[in-house]
């Protein structure tokens, strides 16, 4: 039996099938998977992410800490912004993608992966100085995702003046329903979406009253999995692990390495050092059938170039697409590759990131 959220028996009620995840015993569907992705397209879905991990960190050089132990600055980061990080490890692999939200000059609110909760707050914990206090809070903080192009008008429905809203990448807290929340414009779908933190004490209040407007419908993980893959957003334990690089995944000029080269944090030698050996690229198939994460990558000489991370039928786009890694200088000059799987050989063209590009993730 695996961990279960406050919302499980929610789940449940609405006879969500549960599948485990990281660990935790998840709602994988409720009404079906295409269903729920092309209702978060065209209006608005919630999503249990109450499995995430959630850490706090305070201390008056919080920022000057927290500025050595990830890959992308810290100590230029505002209050009220969130950014997009990375913790790697002494060889620059990645041991976590993750948020950091900048809340005052001295506090910080890290939010990672359910499956690296343990291993991040260990490594985090070890790089900090003893005057800087960090707090795992993942226990009692909920997290819920509203995720939709008329996510806005839900919470104005609940008092929240549109106006009021923050940006994208940005947060503020507010109060939803008489429940104080962390509002942030972040999301894994490529749509206007919102991610809620809140106590986990107050999650089935805040659940149950979201769901109470009819625009609002629940989803579960196969249809997050299917909205992230056709924005061509990265998955830790797929496009990131810890035999990977940021660089090898193009986050590269994220990272902006080469702009600073006096900027040292941890893993910061070795990634300089890296030699890129392999490149994350996305497949467009011909046809519906998805190649799975594990089938190998070819060239129209049947030789071996790559490997599928990650692989779907992509509903908003009518075929079925995949990311994986190729080998450095070996995409081939037509684009065409072969993935291979247990049942047939799929055929496929190399594409740019992201395969859907109408998504209201930037909208408002």
């Amino acid at each position: 039996m695996g961990k279960k959220t406050v919302l499980y028996e929610e789940h449940l009620k609405a006879g969500a099938r549960m599948v485990d995840f990281a660990g935790w015993d998840m709602p994988v569907q409720y009404r079906g998977i295409l269903a729920e992705h092309e209702h978060t397209r065209k209006h608005v879905s919630l999503f249990d992410i109450c499995h995430m991990g959630e850490f706090r960190v305070t201390g008056k050089n919080a920022a000057a800490a927290l500025d050595v132990v990830f890959a992308r600055p810290v100590a230029d980061q505002k209050p009220g912004v969130c950014r997009y990080n990375f913790l790697l490890d002494e060889s620059g692999n990645v041991m976590d993608d993750l948020i950091v939200y900048r809340i005052s000059d001295t506090e910080f609110f890290i939010v990672v992966n359910a499956g690296c909760r343990e291993s991040d707050a260990a490594l985090i914990r070890s790089q900090l100085p003893e005057t800087i206090v960090f707090a795992d809070e993942s226990d009692a903080t909920a997290k819920l995702d509203l995720q939709g192009p008329e996510s806005a008008k839900v919470l104005a429905g609940l008092g929240l003046d549109a106006g009021s809203l923050p940006a994208y990448y940005h947060f503020r807290s507010v109060s939803i329903a008489g429940i104080d929340c962390l509002l942030s414009r972040t999301g894994y779908t490529g749509e206007l979406g919102f991610e809620l933190y809140l106590p986990s004490g107050r999650a089935v209040e805040l659940w149950n009253r979201l769901l109470e407007n009819e625009a609002v419908q629940p989803a579960g993980l196969g249809a997050r999995d299917t909205l992230r893959l056709e924005m061509g957003y990265a998955l830790y334990g797929h496009e990131l692990n810890d035999r990977l690089t940021p660089l090898e995944a193009g986050y590269g000029p994220m990272l902006k390495l080469d702009a600073h080269p006096e900027r040292v944090f941890h893993g910061s030698e070795a990634l300089r050092r890296h030699r890129v050996v392999r490149n994350l690229v996305g497949i467009r198939l011909e046809g519906r059938r998805a190649a799975r994460a594990g089938c190998e990558i070819l060239d129209n000489g049947n030789r071996v170039i790559g490997q599928v991370t990650s692989g779907a039928f992509g509903p908003s786009l009518g075929c079925a697409v995949a990311m994986g890694y190729l080998e450095s200088g070996a995409r081939p000059a037509d684009g065409k590759v072969q993935l291979k799987t247990d049942r047939a050989m799929l055929e496929g063209e190399l594409c740019s990131l992201p395969f859907y590009r109408e998504g209201t993730a930037k909208a408002m």
